[in-house]
């Protein structure tokens, strides 16, 4: 696997990731996360990733040359309370469901950790949707995180979680 820095010419491989995410958890009938609706045909959703891809710091993994995943950090979101100290936020996580099991997810959270450390910051937070079983909450659990702060968003409801950094993590 490759992790390489991405950019606003890797919007269309993001949003098809997100596509493929939507179509599993709809599959699933789980669509209170992201809904039904595949992010490319989401004018809304366009704009937010083709807002975050240019503005925050984004990674692609690759396998093979195909990409396979992405994560975008950057300051915390809007809806969340900023952290009383330095602090690195993933502000988008996505892995291609043909890439599911690889390590990819785990792979980009373990270089957003490195950054915080070489950036000397010792907080390095996510928000993700809490509804359902909780899964995806228990995910980031397994991948070192705890949990912090539950929040709503209209309906939907959030939890943010955090993991400390220290330099030995770089």
């Amino acid at each position: 696997m490759k992790i390489r820095k991405g950019g606003p010419d890797d919007v269309p491989a993001m949003l098809g990731m997100f596509d493929s995410a939507v179509a599993w958890l709809t599959e699933q009938g789980r669509t209170g996360q992201w809904g039904s609706t595949p992010f490319s045909t989401d004018a809304a959703r366009i704009e937010s990733v083709t807002r975050r891809a240019s503005e925050g710091d984004m990674r692609i993994a690759e396998i093979d040359g195909e990409p396979a995943g992405s994560i975008v950090v950057g300051p915390a979101m809007p809806y969340v309370t900023p952290a009383p100290e330095p602090e690195l936020y993933v502000q988008m996580l996505v892995i291609d469901r043909r890439f599911s099991g690889r390590g990819v997810g785990s792979a980009l959270l373990g270089w957003a950790r490195e950054e915080a450390a070489r950036l000397g910051v010792g907080l390095l937070r996510v928000d993700c949707y809490a509804g359902d079983d909780g899964r995806l909450v228990r995910y980031y659990e397994s991948v070192g995180f705890s949990r912090t702060v539950e929040f709503v968003v209209g309906e939907w409801p959030g939890q943010v979680l955090e993991m400390r950094i220290s330099p030995a993590d770089s």
